[in-house]
């Protein structure tokens, strides 16, 4: 049977298996081990989903734990640096320690965060991991000179970014075969420039051309975009990576793995500990300001409620969204209050409840896909973060897959002949070694290119004739030919030569 024929009808029979076991995509024979597994999980987690949530022993962390536990539907892992103080709130909040297994972690340490990913994947023992919400933070506005963490990084910019960026990477690839998996950023009004909260209180966040992370950002360097040491423009341009990283990861791996990816703003938490390196009269008195004054007041509850929301509702499982609540400021606006839908441009303060939440507007600086890219090889070469090839699907179409197959198993010969000539650039042309087999393959690629055409349909004149402009002229001149030892072309170009 010639060489091509058994090409084809190998191609052939490969589409017809994969059609024919389409269904079966991914299936794998249950070992004995595997199923000694799937044993021991439902003994120890029943049918509850795998929860991992980042500061849970204070503030908006320690509130989601709660409303998530009351559902009876999670086993909440919580990553704490006071595994002490952690026991204690547990047995305040009487969480069921059956639902709830706290875990060290301290986010000033990468080495720390590894550790922690492998108890999480040890502890998970193969089962799938549904939720991943990023959440801890650091906010140290009041400060002149930044604190350094254990690996010699600014503590806001490694805690609130660098370490979450790191824990995804290493617990995103053990989400596969979940259902519905979600991973959330905590994001801030104040990352998101196009609101007065981001856009109107100095500092304003902006990463600049990020040379700090760039160049490495150890000690000294205390700024993603390298300049002098701001404590609250920190904080403000950790956030903003946040929510960067959130639609990057939206982008490359959404299709692939089927993980939401998605940031919230659950509104000021105005009495949070967040607040707790405050000047004395702030945290006084700032919590009043917001509550009667501006109405931007939510409490750790109802925010808890917010960030266990999007880890729940079944409409929060799209993806690439920045989440946030319309509250009680929208009562007595007016005309203007109904011709904007009720909607405040930047969130609104408590009430509302569960069907005020909203997909809110991203600035243009958290949109900026470039220099998101640039964060994403920075960030990964800082903390030494892997991540896996972003493949999108493709297309199952029966046609691909016959000429597919045949064209990659030609291609490279194919490539070889076109890539010998680079006419501009290199001065001689390369010489391609002519054999029996190589003519061969070639009457078998002018075959395949008949028959992709009968399937494909012919290429219009234009795309074979080139563009016609300035007299006739071609706009792109066909490549020369090439060159084969023993032919006549070659023997008198070597003459010329």
């Amino acid at each position: 049977m010639p060489r091509f024929s058994r090409l084809v009808l190998a191609s052939a029979c490969l589409v017809g298996s994969a059609t024919a076991f389409e269904q079966l995509a991914g299936f794998k024979m249950p070992s004995l081990q595997g199923m000694k597994k799937a044993a021991e999980n439902k003994a120890k987690f029943g049918d509850k989903k795998l929860a991992i949530v980042t500061g849970t022993s204070s503030g908006l962390g320690r509130a989601t734990v709660k409303h998530l536990l009351r559902t009876g539907e999670y086993h909440v892992i919580g990553a704490v640096r006071d595994l002490d103080k952690m026991e204690a709130i547990a047995e305040l909040d009487e969480l069921n320690m059956d639902l709830f297994t706290p875990m060290y972690c301290d986010l000033n340490d990468f080495s720390c965060v590894r550790k922690f990913c492998e108890d999480v994947v040890k502890f998970a023992n193969e089962k799938p991991l549904d939720r991943l919400v990023c959440n801890a933070a650091l906010y140290q506005p009041s400060l002149d000179y930044p604190k350094w963490s254990a690996d010699g990084i600014e503590q806001q910019m490694q805690s609130n970014f660098l370490s979450h960026f790191l824990m995804i990477s290493l617990l995103m690839p053990h989400m596969k075969g979940a259902v519905g998996p979600r991973i959330t950023m905590v994001g801030s009004v104040t990352g998101n420039d196009n609101t007065v909260g981001g856009g109107g209180v100095y500092p304003v966040a902006d990463l600049k051309d990020l040379d700090g992370l760039k160049a490495g950002a150890r000690n000294p360097i205390s700024m993603m975009d390298g300049y002098a040491f701001n404590g609250a423009k920190g904080y403000k341009d950790s956030k903003l990576a946040l929510m960067m990283l959130s639609n990057m990861l939206h982008d490359k791996y959404h299709r692939q793995t089927g993980i939401a990816f998605s940031s919230i703003y659950p509104g000021c938490i105005a009495e949070s500990p967040l607040f707790r390196e405050k000047r004395p009269w702030f945290r006084k008195y700032f919590p009043v300001f917001m509550k009667y004054i501006t109405g931007g007041y939510v409490g750790e509850d109802e925010a808890g409620q917010r960030l266990f929301q999007v880890m729940h509702d079944p409409r929060c499982s799209k993806s690439g969204v920045y989440w946030s609540w319309n509250g009680g400021p929208r009562e007595g606006r007016g005309a203007e209050a109904i011709e904007k839908g009720g909607q405040i441009a930047g969130a609104g303060g408590a009430g509302g409840g569960w069907d005020s939440i909203y997909e809110n507007d991203q600035s243009d600086k958290v949109l900026d896909k470039r220099k998101a890219e640039r964060l994403w090889d920075y960030a990964s070469a800082v903390v030494g973060a892997e991540w896996p090839e972003a493949n999108q699907p493709k297309s199952p179409c029966p046609t691909l897959k016959v000429v597919g197959l045949a064209t990659s198993f030609l291609e490279r010969r194919e490539e070889a002949k076109r890539m010998a000539v680079r006419p501009g650039i290199d001065g001689t042309p390369v010489m391609v070694a002519d054999d029996k087999a190589g003519a061969m393959l070639d009457r078998e690629i002018g075959f395949l290119k008949s028959l992709q055409s009968k399937l494909l349909g012919e290429l219009p004149e234009t795309a074979v004739k080139g563009s016609m402009i300035d007299n006739g002229v071609a706009s792109v001149p066909r490549p020369t030919s090439i060159l084969r030892p023993g032919s006549e072309e070659y023997t008198v170009t070597l003459k010329r030569a």
